[in-house]
């Protein structure tokens, strides 16, 4: 098989993935595809209405200039199927024979009604690994409930964490629920391919998006286990504990940085001092802050009443300062404080350029080329994985699946095309 990668031998580079999913599952087979996988995006005919997705290159609104789309189907291609029809059921069968995962993202119960499921496809293929990414899951009392993206935050429980005090909960930045969803996706995709290496056997992963939300509270469900303490929003401030905050996020003079008063061992208290040294040797120091015993206080039990009276100092302090002075500084003094990056300065990192991090793939159908966020990972040589395709176009590459790969004539294809079964 093809996967675009010509000799490179990349980690999943011997696999092939059925992508099925629509907006809420494609990050799943990205991922995937970019570990090497030969991904193919099935989509009906006339493109995947995830292509309808704003913002579009240079503001054009086009189905092949979705900048959302582009994000979520480079290093994968793209085939046109309509399930809902016989020969497209039919061929989506004859794919899955040589397939190694199957994901989709379709109302529970769809596939099964198409005679697609699970069951029906492991007879044709016993080592399929089959991802379903849901709202909710497959079975359960809101199993065919629909969730946009707040209302998924909302059951998920982030929305209750964040925000300010004496606000509503808050959904934040891009829908990222069903992401949430998709990257459990992948992962579970990976136990089961870890199963199936070793038995043999395929599965079918059943992915709640709901609960891979829930996975990201941190310590807030443990605090309701532990102390029967429900966490709060508290905007720059992190609760901590049942009555422990303290501020993550400064304004400095030129942006922001992050930082937490803490005390404690493994260097926490430390920290803390120098930093109020620092202050101290600025004319900027605090007595209440140089009398609190850091040492004793242990991790994550700053009382409220040494938060109060903290914040003023703190905040005077860090203003007199730059992100690059504070941060010059702290690496020095060993203070554990970094900032906060705005976009501008993640095009413009020094790590991101030493891994090569952003690259650029051509669209000659554009007759441009673009700068993309790279990958996550290099493989075991050291080589980074890259990115090698850019996102298909719909239907892109019907003719090396259909005729090439299956076996179709020319004369079956334009049959099929014209009664929309591709």
């Amino acid at each position: 098989m093809s996967n675009g990668a010509g000799a490179q031998e990349l980690l999943l580079s011997p696999y092939r993935v059925l992508d099925l999913t629509g907006q809420g599952g494609l990050l799943c087979g990205k991922l995937l595809a970019d570990l090497g996988a030969d991904v193919i995006q099935v989509e009906p005919p006339g493109g995947s209405a995830a292509r309808n997705i704003g913002p579009f290159y240079q503001d054009d609104v086009h189905p092949e200039k979705s900048l959302f789309w582009w994000s979520y189907a480079a290093n994968k291609r793209s085939i046109t199927l309509n399930l809902e029809t016989a020969d497209g059921r039919d061929l989506l069968k004859r794919l899955v024979k040589s397939a190694h995962f199957l994901i989709e993202s379709f109302p529970p119960g769809y596939m099964d009604g198409l005679s697609l499921g699970y069951a029906g496809l492991e007879a044709i293929n016993p080592e399929l690994v089959m991802v379903s990414i849901t709202p909710f899951g497959s079975d359960g009392p809101y199993a065919h409930w629909k969730a946009p993206d707040i209302v998924g935050m909302a059951l998920g429980g982030f929305m209750y964490l964040t925000g300010d005090s004496d606000r509503p909960p808050l959904r934040v930045s891009i829908p990222h629920f069903h992401l949430h969803g998709a990257a459990a996706g992948a992962a579970g995709a990976m136990i089961a391919h870890t199963h199936r290496a070793l038995t043999g056997e395929g599965q079918h992963v059943d992915v709640s998006c709901q609960q891979a939300v829930a996975k990201t509270l941190a310590h807030a469900p443990q605090s309701w286990d532990l102390e029967g303490v429900i966490l709060k929003r508290m905007g720059v401030f992190r609760q901590t504990s049942g009555d422990s905050i303290v501020r993550t996020c400064w304004p400095c003079k030129d942006g922001y940085i992050n930082y937490v008063l803490q005390g404690g061992s493994s260097g926490v208290a430390a920290s803390t001092r120098t930093l109020l040294a620092w202050m101290d040797e600025e004319g900027l120091g605090d007595k209440y802050l140089n009398d609190v015993n850091w040492e004793e206080l242990g991790y994550g039990q700053v009382r409220s009443e040494i938060m109060e009276k903290g914040v003023a100092p703190l905040i005077r302090f860090f203003a007199t300062h730059t992100r690059q002075e504070l941060v010059a500084a702290s690496v020095e003094r060993r203070i554990l404080l970094f900032p906060v990056a705005t976009q501008q300065d993640i095009l413009d990192h020094p790590q991101l350029k030493a891994r090569d991090y952003f690259q650029q793939l051509h669209h000659p159908e554009l007759d441009t080329t673009v700068n993309y966020p790279g990958l996550f990972v290099k493989d075991r040589h050291g080589e980074r994985i890259s990115l090698r395709r850019r996102p298909p176009l719909i239907g892109e590459h019907n003719r090396e699946i259909y005729q090439d790969e299956l076996g179709l004539t020319l004369e079956q294809v334009t049959a099929l095309k014209e009664s929309g079964a591709i």
